[in-house]
């Protein structure tokens, strides 16, 4: 019986939907109301979200079907709204140029590497429980990326939303503006906007795209030269298998492969710790990454391109009262229905109404007032914010760089505290705890002693700034006879703070000076003791500070264990 129990959680660990709770009728409803919700906003997002990455725009549909559904079938957080989103058509988009031309086939072969490239290799981060790599970036970085992606996708939407003909630079000498589309990209933007305020539970966005495609057949505004949707072939995606591409075309795709990984996880952690909090469970970012990654495989194999988790379409399934995966199950087949047999709907909607639903779902995005707000927390990191935001619309289409930039920055602030720690002198402060000697003005605990804490762990990095703070205050206060660590926030220690302590104990000793340890964790204290550094008696240890202290000011050293 164990043998059968073992096996089935196993079963389960493999599939994941096997775990989901048997709902009943008012759920399923609950359920079939959030779907549809979604389904109806995803449509015309994904269409969108095609046009920015330079997909033929059916790729969007495509890429709202299949991976949503392996997605929601595979991943922990099952209430996300998995497919195409701005970010990652942007990175899509923005990757390729100059490789092929937008829409050809080849670029097409492309973005589908890049979908099963970037989903292979969350597949093998999430089967090696590489979910912690997540916090390699910072708030910061991911901030002011975010945000500079936001503007480039705003300004590359800007010539369809106001009908220009050409590109934005034309603007500045003799434009040729399509009035009709901007009614329709101005107007629509204007609406959603408007529904998002005040009518949040409404299908603003569905309802806007048959009102816009009844329009503008009515005005005959493709026949005047209009740019619309077009004819979108209908039925299921055929299984998709890509050409081959040189060593060279892949060797410039790896850097794109590796920046997609990382900011597509980026979104879907951004909604999935928002989904577990609310549910009260523990997020499981590796098998998010599994999930996530089959998504990306399933999106390629469907000809279409990367994916990625929607924080505002997650948002909008839980605002309405999805509770399990049955939501996006019902949002997939709303999907299938449209591709079985509406998307002869879809041709006369004007591609200036697509841009006004990429510029409304990206301008939340950019937020200037997250900068102000870092400054006031950290000033260096805020400049890391700044830095990457610049660099990411200075080195466009390559974001890449932004990214990379910011992300070396932060580890090298990172690493900069790590061998810089902060090592202070403490006095007794007249509320009874332990403070900053200096800081707060207070005497010595005891005198001819040199009391110190180091608040980091005893490794490589930090190992050498304790040697360096004991041996400097020695030579500068020739008469300390005892040297006491308060070593409470040091809770590791590895080979280099081994023999960094080693010498330092026998230097202490040479010099005829006491060496006091006190609240040393017991995982650091049995490395020392392993490694032979604490023989009897040759350092004081003192279990908490108030021993150390009644040790230090009277000279008990039967207060030493």
């Amino acid at each position: 019986m164990p043998k059968i129990l073992i096996n089935l959680v196993n079963f389960q660990r493999w599939f994941p939907f096997l775990n989901w709770p048997r709902p009943d009728r008012s759920t399923m409803l609950g359920e079939l109301w959030a779907g549809l919700t979604v389904g109806m906003m995803v449509i015309p997002q994904g269409v969108a979200y095609a046009a920015l990455a330079g997909m033929p725009l059916v790729t969007g549909i495509y890429a709202s079907l299949l991976p949503a559904l392996v997605a929601v079938l595979w991943s922990s957080s099952t209430r996300l709204s998995v497919g195409p989103t701005a970010l990652s058509a942007l990175l899509v988009g923005t990757a390729m140029l100059g490789m092929a031309e937008p829409g050809s086939t080849q670029w097409v072969t492309l973005a589908v590497w890049l979908a099963l490239l970037s989903g292979l290799l969350q597949i093998v981060l999430g089967l090696g429980r590489f979910g912690w790599l997540l916090n390699l970036v910072s708030a910061p970085v991911l901030t002011g990326f975010t945000q500079a992606a936001a503007v480039l996708i705003v300004l590359s939407q800007l010539p369809a939303l106001v009908g220009l003909k050409g590109p934005l630079g034309s603007l500045l000498h003799q434009p040729q503006i399509d009035w009709q589309a901007t009614a329709f990209g101005l107007g629509a933007l204007a609406l959603l906007v408007l529904g998002k305020r005040w009518w949040p539970k409404f299908p603003v966005l569905m309802v806007l795209v048959v009102a816009s495609a009844l329009l503008s057949s009515w005005l005959g505004f493709a026949m005047g030269g209009g740019a619309v949707v077009g004819a979108l072939p209908a039925g299921l995606p055929a299984l998709h298998l890509p050409g081959l591409i040189s060593l060279a075309q892949l060797g410039d795709l790896a850097l794109p492969v590796l920046v997609l990984t990382l900011i597509s996880f980026l979104e879907t952690a951004s909604s999935a710790k928002v989904d577990n909090q609310r549910g009260g469970t523990r997020w499981n970012e590796n098998q998010d990454l599994i999930g996530q990654g089959m998504a990306k495989v399933a999106s390629g194999l469907c000809g279409a391109f990367p994916t990625s988790s929607s924080f505002s379409r997650s948002a909008i399934n839980l605002y309405a009262g999805a509770k399990t995966g049955w939501a996006t199950i019902f949002s997939v087949l709303l999907v299938l229905l449209v591709l079985l047999w509406l998307t002869p709907a879809l041709y006369h909607v004007p591609q200036a109404v697509l841009a006004a639903v990429v510029v409304a779902a990206v301008s939340s995005l950019v937020q200037p007032a997250e900068l102000r707000r870092i400054w006031r927390a950290a000033p260096v990191e805020a400049l890391t914010c700044a830095t990457t935001f610049v660099l990411t619309l200075a080195t466009a289409p390559k974001l890449y760089w932004g990214v990379l930039a910011g992300l070396l920055m932060a580890l090298s602030h990172f690493l900069y505290h790590r061998l810089h720690p902060r090592i202070i002198e403490i006095g007794l402060h007249p509320d009874g705890s332990l403070r900053d000697r200096h800081l707060w003005n207070l005497p010595p605990l005891a005198p001819h002693l040199y009391a110190l804490r180091m608040d980091a762990e005893l490794d490589f990095a930090s190992a050498s700034s304790l040697e360096r703070a004991v041996m400097e205050y020695l030579a500068l206060h020739p008469g300390v006879r005892q040297v006491c660590l308060f070593a409470q926030p040091i809770n590791r220690i590895d080979a280099t703070g081994v023999e960094t302590f080693g010498k330092l104990r026998h230097a202490l000793a040479q010099n005829h000076i006491t060496l006091h340890l006190s609240g040393m964790k017991l995982p650091v204290e049995n490395v020392l003791r392993r490694a032979g550094e604490l023989p009897p008696n040759a350092v004081r240890l003192h279990r908490t500070d108030h021993d150390a202290l009644l040790a230090l000011q009277h000279g008990l050293d039967d207060f030493a264990i």
